[in-house]
């Protein structure tokens, strides 16, 4: 397996056409053999390359071969084509695949890194040595004997080939076993708790290995990072050892460089976090919409501890824990009574919810102290040990270094944050969040940015969200950048931050009253970027689910932005379902009453909307009839095609909206001129199919569904 991980991750780096890896059998004899001659003096001539740093023996004594090689293709051509029995060329064929073999992991050796080359020094080893063994091979079968004109030189120097061939052993360079010895010695370190010394380190890091800068650092982390990713279980040593590896790796290029600027500005840093590795990869940009049944029909969020009740649904257990110790007892989302109050861990979802957020790239926070969580998922407890000093190491530097130092190391803890639920605590736990609150109103943008995007980052973590709130003014220093931050994505940032943890049902209340906090949101929904736009709306419809928001909603503007929401693509969906929240209060409804574009936009959406967006919109109007009485019911009845718009939900839309507008064509019925508008409806057919009538549901939330982004982007 090793080793066609090596082969196959060379292919991958250098991207040869399919044909390079084929022998030339459509060539004639003559181009085989100046294909060969060309692969040999290419690949293997030594100029202009460095010695590897590793594998130097195997390597040089694989290129002498080549070189004999070259030495008797130079003969062949000499002799010319007719001269050349036709048997050699079936060799001369096999040759070439053996030639560009050679060529590969000579190039893979040239190429990775020097990490990369100690972990696998004995499978490259092999790979050279089955090399040598081929070479024998093939040459004992090559019928030089046909060849008669062939000069003495040319035979003893393959001859000598041959058996310098047959007689090599499997060679493991003893320096390169020593050093490789000594990396794992420094991970077995970390893993009983004990930190290296920094001498120690720097002996064999900067002297030894070569690494003398931060760049040098920086890209043995992204290649041990890509390893793990282009070799998806089938690699050794195996990912959890090597993310031990890359936590010590960045642990000694903060403790051996501190914070120097390995490419000399930060602005060339911003433009490589979106262009290069694994570790600065960025997703800010790209909204995945989570599968419908990975959300709590609650709060309509990822699932991170899914349960069953006694119904059969599932809900997030801190959801349905909620809604419990509200003293409801039925099911949020079906109505039905609950036999008893017991969650049963739905172990299933859960897991298949962490293979979709892997697979997608998306961090994964598991319940706490949970014991059947997948145990791949956790890091090695030496990477543990290696990210706690990493995370000590920065927030030292954001406490005590310069105003540089301080920015670099706020954007170091923004990647550091986005490598797991751990590295997410230990930075918190460090101290980190009040120091980045010192920074939010710098007039560095850069600083701004990256301590905004750190806290949003840390965010993830719900511990986090409490230690984030209980720091004095650091909801209203985060509601000040969204308000007059330096960038455009810093803005954006503090608005998913502010949607973060708005997830938390006690801090809704809390940052609606924030100065500000609800207008910022509500202008980033009018003015911003899509991104923007969808950060906002997000936020928006988070805080109008706590009820006692409604009036600061429409105090602030937001109602009548998300009313004007109703007609943006890609936003409309997730506006319907906050107006939906809101109307549900009176005071709520009047508000959205007045609004003149209200309700043709939710029936435009019914309309001509997803069917996600349909269902918010059609539980929009008939909340508002509930709740804004006889005046808003006649506005909505007198809707344009209300009629038929209706029929076609009843028939063709989502049980959700199905149920919906039933409901609403009951409301109808009541009114005086239900006859006029509704006598040719057919609706007691439509009552009378499934569960069209079924009873709306308890919790109004089961009933507002949204295209959820990733809960909260990591940037």
């Amino acid at each position: 397996m090793a080793s066609a991980a090596i082969f196959s991750s060379l292919r991958r780096r250098s991207s040869p056409s399919l044909e390079a890896f084929l022998a030339p059998v459509d060539l004639p004899n003559a181009a085989v053999l100046e294909a060969l001659r060309a692969v040999s003096r290419s690949s293997f001539s030594g100029k202009n390359k460095k010695p590897p740093s590793f594998q130097g023996k195997n390597s040089r004594s694989l290129i002498r071969k080549i070189n004999v090689i070259s030495v008797l293709l130079d003969a062949l051509i000499e002799l010319g084509i007719p001269r050349i029995p036709s048997t050699l060329f079936l060799c001369l064929k096999e040759l070439y695949l053996l030639l560009y073999r050679s060529k590969i992991l000579i190039d893979y050796v040239n190429g990775s890194s020097k990490l990369w080359l100690l972990l696998q020094s004995h499978s490259i080893s092999g790979h050279f040595h089955d090399i040598n063994q081929e070479i024998s091979t093939l040459f004992d079968v090559f019928p030089l004997s046909e060849i008669t004109t062939l000069s003495e030189d040319v035979r003893e120097q393959i001859d000598l080939l041959r058996k310098q061939s047959r007689e090599s052993k499997l060679l493991i360079d003893r320096r390169d076993e020593c050093l490789r010895l000594k990396l794992y010695y420094f991970l077995n370190e970390f893993e009983h708790g004990r930190i290296p010394e920094m001498n120690e380190l720097y002996i064999f890091f900067v002297e030894k290995l070569g690494m003398c800068d931060v760049k040098s650092c920086r890209s043995e982390i992204e290649f041990l990072e890509e390893q793990i990713v282009n070799h998806d279980g089938d690699l050794e040593p195996c990912a959890l050892v090597l993310n031990g590896f890359v936590a010590l790796m960045r642990y000694c290029r903060f403790l051996l460089f501190r914070f120097e600027d390995g490419d000399g500005d930060l602005g060339k840093w911003k433009h490589r976090v979106k262009a290069n590795g694994l570790i600065s990869r960025e997703i800010a940009d790209t909204f995945v919409t989570t599968p419908k049944d990975f959300c709590c029909p609650i709060s309509l969020e990822l699932m991170h501890n899914p349960v069953i009740v006694s119904t059969g649904q599932t809900y997030d257990r801190s959801s349905i824990a909620r809604w419990l110790e509200e003293g409801n007892s039925s099911c949020p989302k079906t109505g039905q009574m609950l036999v008893h109050t017991k969650l049963v861990p739905n172990r299933a979802l859960r897991n298949l919810i962490l293979q979709w957020c892997v697979a997608n790239g998306i961090p994964y926070d598991p319940p706490e102290n949970s014991s059947d969580v997948c145990t791949s998922a956790r890091p090695s407890k030496a990477a543990v040990e290696a990210t706690k000093a990493t995370a000590a190491v920065l927030v030292e530097e954001l406490a005590n270094g310069t105003p540089r130092a301080k920015t670099v190391a706020a954007w170091e803890i923004r990647l550091l944050a986005k490598t797991g639920r751990e590295s997410r605590a230990y930075i918190a736990e460090a101290g980190a969040i009040p120091l980045l609150k010192l920074l939010l109103p710098s007039t560095d943008a850069f600083a701004q940015e990256n301590s905004v995007t750190a806290l949003l980052n840390l965010s993830i973590y719900d511990k986090n969200k409490s230690r984030i709130m209980e720091v004095e003014g650091c909801l209203g220093a985060i509601v000040g950048v969204l308000r007059n931050g330096h960038t455009t994505e810093a803005r954006e940032n503090s608005a998913a931050t502010l949607f973060s943890l708005s997830a938390v049902h006690d801090y809704k209340k809390e940052i609606a009253r924030e100065d500000g906090a609800v207008e910022a949101l509500a202008g980033m929904l009018v003015d911003g970027t899509a991104r923007g736009k969808k950060d906002a709306v997000t936020a928006l419809f988070n805080l109008s689910t706590h009820p006692e928001n409604c009036a600061r909603m429409i105090e602030s503007g937001a109602v009548r932005v998300l009313v004007g929401a109703l007609e943006r693509e890609g936003i409309a969906e997730e506006a319907a379902g906050a107006l939906a929240l809101i109307v549900r209060q009176p005071i709520g409804a009047e508000a959205v009453g007045k609004e003149e574009g209200a309700v043709l936009g939710l029936t435009g959406m019914m309309r001509c909307g997803t069917p996600r967006g349909k269902e918010n919109a059609v539980a929009a109007l008939l909340e508002l009839c509930k709740s804004g009485g006889a005046a808003a019911t006649q506005r909505v009845l007198r809707a344009p095609a209300m009629a038929s718009l209706l029929q076609s939900l009843l028939f063709t839309g989502t049980k959700r909206a199905r149920r919906k507008a039933a409901s609403l064509a009951r409301v109808f019925q009541r009114c005086e001129n239900t006859s006029l508008h509704f006598g040719g409806l057919g609706l007691g057919y439509a009552f009378a199919r499934g569960n069209a009538v079924a009873a709306i549901d308890a919790s109004f939330a089961a009933d507002v569904s949204m295209p959820l982004s990733i809960s909260v982007p990591v940037l």
